[in-house]
């Protein structure tokens, strides 16, 4: 026997029509909709340093880069926002969401980051386009890397280190990712005191 649906049931259809005119943009999951919240300064920071950076080494290439408007799609379950999306070649006819990232980043605070770390991780990993899942803390100073081919075992990496996206033959540095950021960890560093 099927279990019924609640009450407050949203089908996709439903969900996508209203993300079009809605001033709140809502994640989807499950047949469930959640509201998202407003970012911090820092968080918007490290976004605009990654999409930057991305932006500008994918320039006359196939792939685009995107910053936290963009949904993915996963089948029928879910429509989430990530922070910054990579995707090549993308042949999905929707201009609001893709099915085929090659990276996405999520940058972490206090609201989202069991979700980020569990249910999204999960989800996005299932998706055969993606190759990197990349996890940003805001108020210290940590990357997580997690690549299909090295079995999503996360990776990390800190102030003067360097990253290596191979999805899309970018090193990028720590130091790049944290420009102008604001926490004890990067003040630390700019003072020499954590080397």
């Amino acid at each position: 026997m099927l279990s019924p649906r609640p009450s407050d049931f949203i089908s996709v259809a439903d969900y996508l029509q209203g993300e079009l005119s809605s001033d709140t943009k809502h994640e989807y999951l499950e047949g469930q909709v959640y509201a998202m919240a407003g970012a911090s300064k820092n968080h918007q920071r490290i976004i605009t340093n990654v999409v930057r950076n991305f932006s500008e080494h994918l320039k006359n290439t196939p792939c685009d880069t995107f910053a936290s408007d963009i949904k993915i799609r996963i089948g029928d379950l879910a429509f989430f926002y990530p922070d910054v999306i990579v995707a090549c070649q993308d042949d999905t006819e929707d201009s609001y969401y893709t099915e085929k990232p090659l990276i996405i980043v999520e940058v972490l605070s206090k609201s989202t980051r069991r979700k980020d770390e569990t249910t999204k991780r999960r989800l996005y990993q299932s998706l055969p386009s993606l190759q990197e899942y990349v996890l940003i803390e805001q108020d210290i100073v940590d990357v997580e890397v997690c690549r299909r081919s090295e079995g999503w075992v996360s990776e990390h990496y800190f102030m003067g280190d360097d990253i290596t996206f191979a999805a899309i033959d970018l090193t990028l540095s720590v130091n790049e990712i944290y420009e102008r950021v604001v926490n004890d960890d990067v003040s630390a560093f700019l003072r020499g005191e954590l080397l």
